[in-house]
């Protein structure tokens, strides 16, 4: 029986109370996974712990255009670089604003905090601070550790679910739970059966722009990117127009033939310097393909181009024009 929003609420509270235990909480996450979790669930969720986050105080004035998060669920289990925040920097070069929500690596060598940090880009900020970044510099990370203080009594129970190989409703739910409640976004999960039912959980949240994406890399599975190396299953939805999915090849848009070892990433600092290096324009190939098509996606879901083509010239235009290596410069603790 799937839960109604009382009982999504009631269990909302027990999971931020110390007096549950975490074998308590993680029994419940295990049956809600077997039951398998509903939009409705998901969405209810997702909306009730955001709602116990700490908020940045956003300037109206950037609501009047689109704020982007782009993200990945992460478990793809193929330890590529980070493709999505370097995209989240191509985007914030090309005039986006960029809230960046993330975490340290999990199921990765390096994960967006790490990297971030790495390059000298603050990932500590207070909410005041973010705030300010996102208005002087288009660009802020929020480490979801700092903004989201309820998880400290969710943290035991989803460990043991985790050492148990059982995943649960929080393995959806970190791109949900951006606090500055972006009002597009790109997210990218490692199954194409979850594009459809992320896309329709954002668009119940109140995303106003969303593209949800998977990957294929042929027999090693699938990435929560868009691929260069085989299908892309997308759901997408735009303001004033319908809820739509597709699966497409990227042939048009590849420029270099590629194998899921050419996008293998390292340690934060490894990652880092391919970071630089793509940015600056130095680093071509299939890393530089990754990120200009899964650019090219975000710039059209922040309603900055009309077509992925568009998107990717823009993208390019970005990096070699030396605007993405500029904003990177502009970042680094020295200038926040």
């Amino acid at each position: 029986m799937s839960l109604d929003s009382t009982a999504i609420e009631g269990a909302i509270d027990a999971m931020v109370r110390e007096e549950h235990s975490a074998e308590q909480k993680a029994a419940f996450l295990t049956a809600l996974a077997k039951k398998g979790e509903t939009v409705e669930e998901i969405s209810g969720f997702a909306c009730g712990l955001r709602a116990m986050a700490i908020a940045p105080p956003i300037d109206r004035s950037l609501r009047d255009e689109a704020i982007l998060d782009v993200c990945g669920t992460g478990g793809d289990h193929q330890n590529t670089f980070n493709i999505s925040t370097t995209v989240a920097l191509v985007l914030a070069a090309s005039g986006v604003t960029v809230a960046k929500h993330g975490n340290r690596a999990i199921t990765s060598r390096s994960g967006s905090a790490d990297v971030l940090e790495a390059l000298g880009i603050p990932v500590d900020l207070p909410p005041d601070q973010a705030a300010a970044s996102l208005q002087d510099h288009g660009f802020a990370f929020l480490f979801a550790p700092h903004y989201h203080p309820a998880f400290k009594h969710i943290v035991p129970a989803r460990k043991l679910c985790a050492a148990q190989g059982q995943r649960t409703i929080f393995n959806f739910l970190g791109p949900l739970l951006n606090p500055v409640q972006p009002s597009a976004q790109l997210i990218g999960v490692p199954r194409p059966d979850l594009c459809s039912q992320l896309g329709q959980v954002l668009q119940s949240m109140g995303v106003e722009r969303g593209m949800v994406v998977c990957g294929s890399v042929g027999e090693a599975g699938f990435l929560d990117e868009l691929s260069t190396l085989g299908e892309n299953h997308v759901a997408e939805f735009y303001q004033g127009r319908g809820f739509h999915e597709s699966s497409w090849r990227p042939d048009g848009f590849v420029q270099h033939e590629a194998k899921l070892s050419d996008l293998a990433g390292g340690d934060a600092n490894h990652n880092a310097q391919l970071v630089r290096d793509i940015l600056a324009g130095t680093l071509r190939g299939p890393k530089r393909d990754a990120v200009l098509l899964n650019s090219s996606a975000a710039l059209l879901v922040a309603g900055k181009v009309s077509s992925m083509q568009e998107g990717w010239d823009k993208a390019a235009k970005t990096i070699d024009s030396g605007q993405a290596e500029q904003k990177l410069a502009s970042l680094t603790k020295k200038s926040v």
